[in-house]
């Protein structure tokens, strides 16, 4: 498990599995704004404000997850409270349950109404071309969904698990997320998520699925004051 990766995952996903689709400047990043509101930065003390100047228009507001910068005048970074890191490091047990299918664009409708109904602010137009999602569809409808999106070389973040709330209490989002963090492990990649300490209900369904808490992590907003 490589520490540094965990701690700053998104300066790290930025420099190795999504360098084609950043936006960089120096040692500040971005994902494009229709993929993902997430910026990262190589470390606390890297000096950023030019960079800020280009990656972040005034009209924005991007997330830091892990490390955040010493912000020039005119910026304004509000922390939130810290997320609960979690890795899993064994396989998990599958329930049974309906089909799970790969999503595509076929999709792509039915992934943003879901996700903007459950899975608000952080799921952008674009998101799904930073990994694979898969979903289960009930009476014609996708009724749960879960996906891959930070990811290094050797590490897969697994994201966007939700469900539409006419088809809670299934356990069709515990069956994607074995599914998916078993596929991960058989391809040697360790499985992570983040998680609110106040999404209890999520929380302990990973819990239960074998997922363990690595760290809690800061987690930020950044715009222009």
């Amino acid at each position: 498990m490589d520490d540094f990766e965990l701690d700053n995952p998104f300066w790290s996903s930025l420099r190795s599995r999504h360098r084609a689709v950043a936006r960089r400047v120096g040692d500040l990043a971005r994902y494009p704004a229709d993929v993902a509101p997430f910026l990262g930065v190589a470390d606390a003390d890297v000096d950023v404000g030019s960079a800020l100047e280009t990656l972040v228009p005034a009209d924005d507001t991007v997330l830091l997850l892990g490390v955040a910068p010493r912000v020039p005048e005119g910026w304004q970074l509000d922390a939130f409270a810290d997320l609960a890191q979690m890795v899993c490091t064994g396989p998990v047990d599958v329930i049974d349950g309906p089909d799970v299918i790969e999503l595509n664009d076929a999709h792509r409708a039915d992934v943003l109404a879901l996700t903007a109904l459950v899975y608000p602010h952080y799921f952008r137009p674009r998101t799904m071309e930073l990994g694979r999602y898969f979903g289960i569809y009930q009476d014609g409808r996708l009724a749960a969904m879960a996906g891959e999106r930070l990811g290094m070389d050797a590490l897969q973040e697994i994201s966007a698990v939700c469900t539409h709330p006419d088809f809670n209490g299934r356990g069709l989002a515990r069956r994607l997320t074995a599914l998916l963090a078993n596929d991960n492990m058989d391809r040697g990649r360790l499985p992570f998520l983040h998680v609110s300490h106040e999404n209890v209900r999520a929380k302990r369904m990973y819990e239960q699925l074998g997922f363990r808490i690595r760290r809690d992590i800061g987690f930020w907003s950044l715009r222009r004051a």
